[in-house]
């Protein structure tokens, strides 16, 4: 896995992951609050597989050569 998220992208996925999260847990919001978890667990690993399908990188390093 190559890191593909950057620090800003990183911090807003884990706070509206932790969000979503927790209004699901409260019942303030449906079941498809659960999908915060996907939102917080690309946020901790710093790794996105729709950015890779998409070749996406907001971590500012170069991707590494093919």
């Amino acid at each position: 896995m190559k890191i593909n998220v950057g620090t800003v992208d990183r911090v807003l996925r884990v706070l509206i992951g932790l969000i979503l999260i927790s209004a699901a847990a409260t019942g303030r919001i449906g079941l498809w609050g659960w999908l915060g978890v996907v939102l917080l667990a690309t946020g901790l690993f710093r790794f996105c597989p729709a950015y890779t399908l998409l070749g996406m990188n907001t971590c500012g390093t170069p991707p590494a050569p093919k």
